[in-house]
């Protein structure tokens, strides 16, 4: 017996290979917040690690991400730290752990996380996909199979991206 009624199709995912003591992922926050306050839950905003190794602390700082996202906070997280980056730059995991505290998680956790890194297997296989895709920097967007670099430029990424998205979306529809 078959089901006559419509399967929601899943939302178009937009990954966003990001590296969070990176000043352009910071810059990019206000793009990434308009693109959730236009489609809402019509559009998968996916976090995904790229650190570079010019930034000492962005491995850290991508396995505290992936804890802050096992806590229920994963974007709230991110912003706080790319918010402020230079305290990052200058304080290393003490400040990791302290913005988890400061957003209500448990800081604890967030400590032994980094000590016993169950997170870097995510971290080391995103930044193998990224790179295996052509990733060189971040922030870079994936969406409908599309590459998108803000690295070098973030200017009308936005717009690409808001295209793309609805032609997904209409294609969906």
């Amino acid at each position: 017996m078959s089901d006559s009624s419509p399967v929601p199709a899943a939302a178009p995912v937009l990954d966003v290979w990001c590296e969070l003591q990176c000043p352009d992922c910071r810059s990019a926050l206000d793009d990434l917040r308009a693109l959730r306050a236009r489609y809402g839950g019509r559009l998968e905003l996916r976090l995904r690690h790229f650190p570079l190794e010019k930034h000492r602390h962005a491995f850290a700082a991508a396995q505290a991400a992936e804890e802050a996202l096992e806590q229920g906070q994963g974007w709230p997280y991110v912003e706080a730290v790319l918010a402020r980056v230079e305290e990052l730059d200058r304080k290393g995991e003490a400040f990791l752990v302290e913005v988890a505290r400061e957003l209500g998680l448990d800081a604890e956790e967030f400590d032994t996380a980094l000590i016993d890194g169950r997170h870097i297997l995510i971290v080391d296989a995103d930044q193998a996909e990224g790179k295996a895709i052509g990733v060189t920097g971040t922030p870079t967007y994936v969406v409908g199979g599309e590459r998108l670099d803000g690295g070098k430029s973030q200017e009308g990424l936005r717009g690409r991206i808001e295209e793309i998205v609805d032609r997904l979306l209409a294609e969906k529809g």
